[in-house]
């Protein structure tokens, strides 16, 4: 469909004490479609000296940053919202383009706008608390902004994960400086055009791009930064954990893979069970790390659930992720792509049965990163494609005989990001959600449902700490900090002035 005007007026430049610049070296790296391959854009690679620059301004604004008020940081943060909202069109052009995201489901623009609208007016959630229970003593606990905040984005949701990260980070004093995936720059340097629109202050936010080495790692090492906050694989989490702990000790907020269970019992509403867990599987390709990547059905039911399911997954239009119409979009690059094909003649050479897909498509006239949908039937529990993250269209369905033993299959994982179970039986649904060892249970749902207002994060090694509304995202960016005040016991005479004797 041709290159969008979107690409063409985007910045590719970091945006660096409210300007954008070039990198110190000069050097970029090249984005290509993984629809048809072409060259995207040249974007500015960081170095070290970049990644240093960055933080050394974001240092120097903090201090007139937190002075302000929540209102006065709030009203940024508002005016930006309104503009990330009605910048809907070139956003999804821009996933679409780097990444292959499908313009057809793209909602990331509204969910950004959104965190950036609640998160204008969370700034006063930043409370402390008194106490008198200490004998002659006045008690408090100041809440007060950590400081500057490093953020690394993924690439499979980089719009959404900007304003996860960036808005709470600034509504509670914080400046930050936020790194990109080199598989999909281009939308956080647009909504960086935005913030200098949105006229914040010079060094409030600043936006580099490139690879996890150097910039990557520069910024998990930095000695100034006090906070970073990183979604993305295990691996690189412990990479960021361990560069942290190395460093300054900074407080580190991981939000990373997952292996997500969903339980089917056979009370469950068949039809609406299928159509939900197959889309929880298309949505970007499969790229989610909240995808229910394993299906447990009870056996009773199991037939009639994998057809509905089969019928839904099947039924995808793929093409040019900017045409919406597309329902299926490819792998977001040639990495993604061979990494999943490793994972299926992994499946393939296993004791688990295809029922369908597992092969590559080649489109024509295209040559895009296309994976057929796939499902795994009746795969043993400890198959490498039941451990592991595979990051596409690839799901397993096995079969339970009891709750307990469906409990146990969920369980059987490093990962705890996501779970769901399917069951009419409100006791059942209560059981089961206290038994799986996931941050976020959907009962008669699945991924990506989610409640705003509820802690996001995962168990085990799917992370630590927890993002969302009502505080939970803020808590991420503040200290706390004890003041002990000394009351005097003896009672001393008031002081008249000469004039009232």
């Amino acid at each position: 469909m041709g290159m969008p005007d979107a690409v063409k007026k985007c910045e590719t430049r970091h945006f660096i004490n409210g300007e954008f610049v070039p990198s110190s070296d000069g050097g970029t790296f090249e984005v290509k479609s993984p629809y048809n391959h072409e060259t995207v854009a040249h974007v500015s690679e960081a170095t070290t000296t970049d990644i240093n620059t960055a933080v050394s301004a974001a240092k120097a604004a903090f201090p007139a940053w937190s002075a302000l008020s929540p209102a006065a940081r709030g009203a940024h943060l508002s005016r930006l919202a309104g503009l990330i909202q009605a910048a809907h069109e070139p956003l999804s052009h821009l996933d679409a383009s780097c990444m292959g995201r499908p313009v057809s489901s793209y909602f990331d623009a509204a969910s950004c706008a959104s965190e950036f609208s609640q998160f204008a007016a969370e700034g006063w959630l930043a409370q402390g608390s008194s106490s008198l229970h200490t004998a002659g003593m006045l008690n408090l606990v100041l809440k007060q902004p950590i400081g500057v905040v490093a953020a690394i984005i993924p690439w499979n949701a980089p719009v959404i994960m900007f304003g996860m990260k960036v808005a709470p980070a600034l509504a509670a004093g914080c400046t930050v400086v936020l790194k990109s995936s080199e598989k999909a720059p281009l939308s956080s340097l647009w909504l960086a055009m935005l913030i200098k629109e949105a006229g914040f202050p010079p060094g409030v936010v600043n936006v580099v791009s490139g690879h996890g080495r150097p910039g990557g790692e520069a910024l998990a090492s930095h000695m100034d930064v006090r906070c970073m906050t990183f979604t993305g694989s295990t691996a690189t989490g412990r990479r960021v954990q361990e560069l942290g702990a190395k460093s300054n000790l900074k407080r580190v907020v991981l939000e990373l893979g997952g292996k997500s269970p969903s339980l089917i019992f056979p009370d469950a509403d068949l039809a609406k069970a299928a159509v939900e867990t197959q889309f929880s599987m298309s949505l970007i390709s499969g790229q989610v790390c909240i995808a229910n990547s394993r299906i447990y059905v009870h056996e009773s039911v199991a037939e009639e659930f994998q057809a509905a399911f089969a019928k839904a997954f099947q039924e995808k239009k793929r093409g040019d992720p900017l045409d919406p119409t597309t329902d299926q979009g490819p792998q977001a690059d040639d990495i993604q792509y061979n990494r999943v094909k490793d994972y299926l003649e992994a499946g393939k050479a296993g004791k688990g049965k295809l029922e369908f897909g597992g092969n590559v498509v080649k489109m024509e006239g295209g040559n895009g990163f296309f994976i057929e949908p796939t499902v795994f039937t009746n795969t043993p529990e400890d198959a490498k494609t039941m451990k592991e993250e595979i990051f596409g269209p690839v799901v397993h369905i096995n079969t339970f005989k009891t709750e307990q033993e469906a409990i146990e299959k969920a369980n059987d994982t490093e990962y705890g990001l996501y779970a769901s179970v399917y069951t009419e039986d409100l006791s059942r649904a209560m059981r089961v959600s206290k038994a799986l060892e996931a941050g976020s249970i959907g009962v008669n749902c699945t991924s990506p449902a989610r409640g705003s207002d509820m802690p996001f994060g995962g168990w085990k090694g799917s992370g630590q700490g927890r993002e969302g509304f009502a505080g939970y995202s803020l808590e991420n960016f503040l200290e706390t900090k004890s003041v002990m005040i000394k009351v005097s016991e003896e009672v001393k005479p008031v002081a008249v002035a000469a004039h009232l004797q």
